[in-house]
Parts: structure tokens; C-alpha cells; sequence
């Protein structure tokens, strides 16, 4: 098949995997030119932004020297008339300082909340065509953790740091012109303590993005834990689990809040010792301009002035310092999610796909192998034939493979020996979304999602109506539920259809496959969650259903795949036999022995 290698597309991609974790070893100049991406289509809002800046710092600037005038002009000489202009303007500065600032601000939010909006959807895009063995890998909270408070660390360094770093610097850039043509040797000793902030700006750089590694993997972990500990809190209660957890969550707990304080120690050293040398160099200045003003060589409103400035000089400085972090938390988180969207654990679907959209000839298992990790073989040489129509039941001990081999038909995996073909055609021809519409699987565990019972059985197919609903709900025995609930197909469901009870939620999922009317139904161990009473009425309901419909049932209930057209026998990977009930029980192999042991097993209950 022209494109596709089966080695290759079960391999996960080696680029950005420097750790366990998943982070990677992008450079900043790559994470940057991959965030601009997702602003690039926003671009007049920031470009919008970004012209505000010189004239909020030209507002900004005119301010000391204003008061420079102020001083020189009025308040040495005693000298008060045109002062009420200089105070006029000033006022005018600061109030179109704030406009301009508040344009900023709102264009560069909107900007940004709409480009996190886009990265968001194209992580959780990219997540939903992963392979099913990246998620069995990752953990949820870990997933979570990445769609959520990395996702958050990205926005506050664009709200907070993109555009007014640029700001910050042609604010120090004017700040430089000015205090050279203001006074040069008081210039010079302001700027004396620029290579030790470049010093202690680079050391800080390799701390901070390295301490913010390490807190967002303790997050992961943490969300892992709550995630997995809320889900299984039934039986954690059961089994009086309780302390145990809760001492496991508090060493987790811990670790977080290590990572979390060293993360903080670098930041506060940092944002004090810019403090610290902003404090000296004002001292600076103030010792040496006073004997520079003494010898009448600057005016006391230049000194006055050129405070002012420094004070401003080290305002981005300091604010730097601080976006600096924010920014080393982004570029981290950045990290994490470019890893995810670059994984290529993806179903492979070659450019020239084929369409499907019916089933005529049927289903060929053409010796397949499979394996999960190497070759640890859970298939192996697998072959047999679903005829269109045909009705085929798949059985063996636990373990034997009989729900990865559904999974490989619906290419939730795909098979690295062998091939399975529809109509003749290896199914990895097909298109993907087109071969999923073949079928419709009820698994042992059904799904349901927070909404209404419609929604769960529609799954957002406008296709589906409520007659349709309807119709497959009475074929299963749905309607009893629905009778129970005046509201009906609008009967709320809760989180993972907790409100139901497990047969009533098996039902919702039988019902939903029949809504979708497949050409290929496979039902795994479909029944096992429902009662004695209703699993009678749901196998006369299947019997209905199955009627020349193209099916595969898994099932450990021997009785209930009696009636199909032919049962598989699977043990330890391989074919063992294959044929009807009747055939299956003269030849007095291992399908006999599993029909007499499960027998043996009902009587003696």
C-alpha cells in the first residue's frame, strides 16, 4: 500500500522527548516562531497594539521634562507665569497616557485570548485522531494539565509580556537618548550597572525555565492523581481506602509545592536584586549630580529630571524581570504542548483514500499479527471470513484477543503482519472517518456523556431524528426508562450517566447503535452489566437486531451466541476452531470444554 509503513506508524516520534515527562528540547527562537503562528491571523489587533507604544512612552517621557522646566523655569527663578500651561500639558500626558494604555491592553487581550482559543482547538483536535495507546500511556490529569494551566501560563505571557516587552524597550531605548543629551557622565553611571543586570538576568534565565519544568510536572502528576482518585472514589470508599489516598495526594501534594517554591525563590531573588541595583544607582546618581549641580554644571531641574528618568529607566527593567519569569513559564508550557502536537502517534490515511460507504462482499482477516509492545504477540496468523449478512461470535478464555481484534477492524490499532480487508480492499485504503461510519460497537463499560438522553444516543448526527430514537429505544427495551422520566429523550444525565443504573446505561448504548443503523454492529461482552430479566429481553431484542445485519459479538455468556451463523475459537492469540454451536460441540474440543465448564459453573451456583 503506496505510503504506508506498519512499523513506522506504531512508533511514536522521537523529536522534542527529552524526558520521561514529555518535555522537550525546542529552542526558544523555534517555541517563539511557533506561538507567532497562532497570532499571525490576529495580527491588526496587535499590529493596532504595537502602534500605541511609542506614544505611550513618548507620554511617558515628556513627563520629568516637564517637571525640568517646571523647576527650571518657575520654581528656582520664583517665576509662575506660563505655569499653569506646563501643568496643563502634564496633566494631558498622563490622561492620553491612560487611553493609549487601555487601547493596548484590549487589543493585545483580544489578540491573544483569540490565538489561545485556536491553539487550544488544534491541541484537542490533534488529541482526538492519537492513537488509543497514547491516552492507555498518558494519564488524563497529565492531558488536562496541558490543555489547561499550560494553556493559561501561554495567555498571561501574551497579556502580560509580548507587546509590552517591545514597549519596555523603546521606552529604555528613549530613556538612553535622553539621559546622554541630558548629561553624559551622569549617563554613564547609570549604565554602569547594565552588564551586571545582563549577568544576573542570564543566570536567572536557566534557573527559572528549568524550576518551571519541574512545577509543571509535579502539576501533571497531581492532576493525574485527583483525576484517577474523584473517578474511582466508589471504591476507594469500598475498600476504606481513604487514608492511604490521602496520604499519597499529600506526598504529591508536597512535591508540588517544592517545585512550585523554588520556581517562586528564583523569581523574588531576581525581581529584588533588580531592585536593589535600581536603588544603588539612584543613590549614584543622587551623590554624584549633587556635586555636578554645586558647580553649577546641570541645573537642579535637570538633576531633578534625570532621576525621574532613571527611576523610569529601571521601571521596565524590573517589570522585565518579572515577565521574564512569566515568559521562561510560557516558553516551558510551550514546551509541553508543541511536544503534543508534534506527537505522530496518528491513524495513517493515505493522501488518495478511498470512500466507503456500504458493505457488499464482507470481511477478511488475512493473517494477521498483532502486538501492543514488540513482539509480545497477542495475535498471531489470524485468519477467517465475516460474510455480508453473516452473523459471527468470537469466544475464548480472557486474554485470548478477542476485543483487540474488533479493535484492529476499526483501526483503534493497526495490524503490523497480515492485513484485514473489506470488499477485497486492505481497510488502511479507506478514509478513516468513512470506515468508523461502517460500524457501531457497544462496549461491556458504555460511555455516556453530561447532557440529555438524546445527545448520548444522537452523538451529534443531524442525521439521526427523534423518530429514529424512538424506534431503536423500543427495540431494546429503552422505552421502559424513558416511560420512567416525564421529561423523557430530555431526561438530564449526569457525569458518566451516574443517575442511571448500569443496565439502564447499557441500554442508552444499544440504542445508540441501533440510531446510527451500521452496516457492521459489533457488540463486546454487550450484556454483561445488565440483568438476568433484562438480558432476556435485550437477546430477543438482538436476535431482531441481528437479522441479516453483518455483525460481531464477544461474548463469555456461552448461551447468548447459540443462535449466530458461526462461532471463532481464540486461545492464546491463535485460531483455534471455528464453526456453528452444533459443529463446534461434536467435534468435542475446546469450545466444548468451555460450554461444559460454564454450565458446570451456572449449576453449581
Amino acid at each position: 500500500m503506496r505510503g504506508y509503513n506498519a512499523a513506522s506508524a506504531n512508533t511514536p516520534r522521537k523529536r522534542g522527548q527529552a524526558d520521561a515527562d514529555g518535555l522537550g528540547t525546542y529552542r526558544d527562537g523555534e517555541l517563539a516562531r511557533r506561538l507567532l503562528a497562532y497570532l499571525r491571523p490576529y495580527r491588526w489587533p496587535l499590529i493596532g497594539a504595537l502602534v500605541t507604544l511609542p506614544l505611550v512612552s513618548g507620554l511617558s517621557l515628556l513627563q520629568p521634562h516637564l517637571i525640568q522646566v517646571a523647576i527650571d523655569n518657575h520654581f528656582v527663578p520664583r517665576q509662575l507665569d506660563g505655569f499653569g500651561v506646563i501643568a496643563l500639558v502634564f496633566l494631558g500626558t498622563i490622561v492620553g497616557e491612560f487611553c493609549l494604555r487601555f487601547a493596548q491592553t484590549w487589543l493585545t487581550q483580544l489578540a491573544g485570548e483569540r490565538a489561545l482559543r485556536d491553539l487550544r482547538s488544534a491541541v484537542f483536535d490533534h488529541m482526538q485522531r492519537l492513537r488509543v495507546s497514547f491516552f492507555q500511556r498518558n494519564p488524563t490529569g497529565r492531558l488536562m494539565t496541558r490543555l489547561t494551566s499550560d494553556v493559561d501560563a501561554i495567555q498571561e505571557a501574551i497579556s502580560s509580556g509580548v507587546v509590552t516587552i517591545i514597549g519596555d524597550v523603546i521606552t529604555l531605548s528613549a530613556i538612553v537618548v535622553i539621559l546622554l543629551l541630558k548629561s553624559p557622565t551622569l549617563a554613564l553611571v547609570t549604565f554602569a550597572v547594565v552588564p551586571v543586570l545582563w549577568a544576573v538576568t542570564a543566570l536567572f534565565r536557566y534557573l527559572l525555565r528549568e524550576a518551571y519544568r519541574r512545577s509543571r510536572t509535579a502539576l501533571a502528576r497531581l492532576n493525574s492523581h485527583l483525576q484517577e482518585s474523584v473517578t474511582g472514589m466508589t471504591v476507594i470508599q469500598l475498600f476504606a481506602h481513604e487514608e492511604r489516598s490521602r496520604d499519597e495526594y499529600r506526598r504529591i501534594n508536597r512535591d508540588y509545592l517544592r517545585s512550585a517554591f523554588s520556581f517562586v525563590r528564583w523569581d523574588a531573588m531576581l525581581y529584588a536584586m533588580v531592585e536593589m541595583i535600581g536603588s544603588i544607582t539612584i543613590a549614584l546618581i543622587i551623590w554624584y549630580g549633587a556635586g555636578e549641580s554645586t558647580r553649577d554644571l546641570i541645573t537642579l531641574g535637570v538633576l531633578v529630571a534625570f532621576i525621574e528618568y532613571a527611576q523610569k529607566f529601571f521601571v521596565p527593567i524590573r517589570d522585565l524581570s518579572q515577565k521574564y519569569a512569566t515568559i521562561q513559564g510560557a516558553m516551558a508550557s510551550a514546551e509541553r504542548l508543541l511536544q503534543l502536537l508534534d506527537r505522530d502517534e496518528l491513524i495513517p490515511e493515505d493522501d488518495d483514500a478511498l470512500p466507503i460507504t456500504e458493505l457488499r462482499d464482507g470481511i477478511e482477516f488475512r493473517g494477521v499479527w498483532f502486538a501492543y509492545h514488540d513482539e509480545q504477540w497477542v495475535l498471531r496468523d489470524i485468519s477467517f471470513r465475516i460474510g455480508a449478512g453473516e452473523r459471527v461470535a468470537l469466544v475464548g478464555h480472557t486474554g485470548a484477543g478477542k476485543s483487540t481484534l474488533h479493535g484492529l477492524l476499526t483501526r483503534m490499532y493497526d495490524v503490523q503482519r497480515g492485513a484485514i480487508l473489506i470488499d477485497g480492499v486492505d481497510i488502511r485504503r479507506y478514509r478513516v472517518a468513512d470506515l468508523r461510519r461502517l460500524f457501531a460497537v457497544v462496549l461491556q463499560d458504555g460511555f455516556l456523556f453530561t447532557g440529555d438522553l438524546r445527545s448520548n444516543v444522537v452523538l451529534g448526527d443531524p442525521t439521526v431524528d427523534d423518530a429514529q430514537i424512538r424506534r431503536a429505544a423500543s427495540i431494546v427495551e429503552l422505552d421502559r426508562v424513558l416511560d420512567r422520566h416525564p421529561d423523557g429523550l430530555d431526561h438530564r444525565i449526569r457525569e458518566r450517566g451516574s443517575n442511571l443504573s448500569a443496565g439502564e446505561r447499557q441500554l442508552v448504548c444499544f440504542a445508540r447503535a441501533l440510531a446510527h443503523r451500521p452496516r457492521i454492529l459489533i457488540l463486546d461482552e454487550a450484556t454483561a452489566n445488565i440483568d438476568t430479566e433484562t438480558e432476556a429481553l435485550i437477546q430477543a431484542a438482538i436476535e431482531r437486531m441481528l437479522v441479516r445485519q453483518t455483525s460481531l459479538v464477544v461474548a463469555h455468556r456461552l448461551s447468548t451466541i447459540q443462535r449466530c451463523d458461526r462461532i471463532v475459537v481464540l486461545h492464546h492469540g491463535e485460531l483455534a476452531e471455528q464453526g456453528t454451536h452444533q459443529e463446534l460441540m461434536q467435534q468435542g474440543g475446546l469450545y466444548h470444554k468451555l460450554v461444559r465448564l460454564q454450565y458446570a459453573t451456572v449449576a453449581a451456583e
